[in-house]
């Protein structure tokens, strides 16, 4: 397994490292984030606030909790509430963190999304609230796959509800579904061929699964081809979906699966979408080698880096650890 400070670090702080690599830009010295890991970071808070709530009461709650988390990087976007309801998320832990509140990338879609949401109504997988097939949901469900690490269905889930919060195209679910999947499977100790085909099986279990499933098993056949990299994800596609960015992904960490700064390299010198591809191979890699392969440099100027280890580690205290090794 897994279940340790060492992988759970590595995933969010690969994560992130590898998303301000993409997004190459600094300031005092940092390299900044984007906003796929500014979501990342708030679907990490919703869970564990969502934790808390069931801990006092009970009852878990997680879907509304990670939507009104998006509400709060909503109103650091913006400076608005979506509904004068939603005031009470101003008093979150998160939002102490002042670099958050910085506008990185565009997430128009998920702003959109968002600033309709009101009454607490928001998107569901019965009631979808657009069309899009965009990264925004998939780039930010890696601490789902983390807290259900000992069961991929949930993950799965979980990831599926929380995407179709802001993103309605069944490929841009499904594709988060998977990722969360694939997160739970490699920190629960699968090898990296193992986690990729269980989480396909997850997919497969799912109706219109179709496009996502074409799109990795190709992944996982060109991973093992002779041809370039750059050669192998131009047949992917250019990553701006999110069944590509997710096929992409899976190519580059099976290319790549014991060279972490090799995969970063590619996730980012590619002509495509190499703003939403990164997080995905820094995060899944992260996971599954762990914090040591990062370059320590890359760790000590990530904008946030604080941010990052101190989320890993209280994810890592609200998991079932029971049976685990440090």
């Amino acid at each position: 397994m897994r279940i340790s400070k060492n992988n759970f670090r590595g995933c969010i702080l690969g994560g992130a490292a590898a998303d301000a690599k993409g997004y190459n830009a600094k300031s005092g010295g940092k390299e900044l984030i984007s906003d796929n890991t500014q979501l990342m970071s708030f679907t990490l808070d919703g869970i564990v606030w969502a934790d808390d709530r069931a801990i006092r009461r009970g009852v878990y709650a997680y879907i509304p909790c990670m939507f009104y988390s998006y509400q709060k990087w909503y109103y650091t976007q913006t400076g608005n509430l979506a509904d004068k309801s939603y005031e009470f998320i101003l008093k979150g832990e998160i939002l102490d963190w002042e670099e958050l509140f910085a506008r990185r990338g565009t997430g128009e879609t998920t702003l959109t999304a968002l600033a309709g949401s009101i009454g607490n109504k928001y998107g569901t997988l019965k009631n979808r609230i657009n069309n899009s097939k965009g990264c925004g949901g998939i780039v930010r469900v890696a601490p789902i796959g983390l807290y259900f690490w000992k069961n991929e269905d949930m993950a799965f889930k979980m990831a599926m509800e929380s995407a179709a919060l802001t993103h309605g195209h069944t490929d841009a679910i499904l594709s988060s579904g998977f990722y969360a999947a694939l997160i739970a499977d490699l920190v629960s100790g699968a090898e990296l061929n193992d986690a990729v085909d269980s989480a396909l099986n997850c997919l497969k279990k799912n109706e219109r699964h179709e496009v996502c499933c074409a799109s990795i098993q190709k992944a996982v056949k060109l991973a093992g081809s002779r041809k370039s990299p750059l050669k192998c994800i131009q047949e992917l596609g250019d990553g701006h979906s999110a069944d590509e960015a997710a096929a992409i992904a899976v190519f580059i960490i099976l290319r790549y699966k014991d060279d972490f700064q090799g995969a970063i390299s590619t996730a980012t010198g590619f002509p495509g979408n190499t703003n939403s591809v990164p997080p995905l191979v820094g995060g899944a890699l992260g996971a599954y080698l762990g914090q040591d392969v990062i370059p320590k440099k890359w760790i000590n100027t990530v904008e946030l880096y604080d941010l990052f280890i101190y989320g890993a580690d209280l994810l890592l205290e609200r998991v079932d650890i029971e049976d685990s090794t440090e």
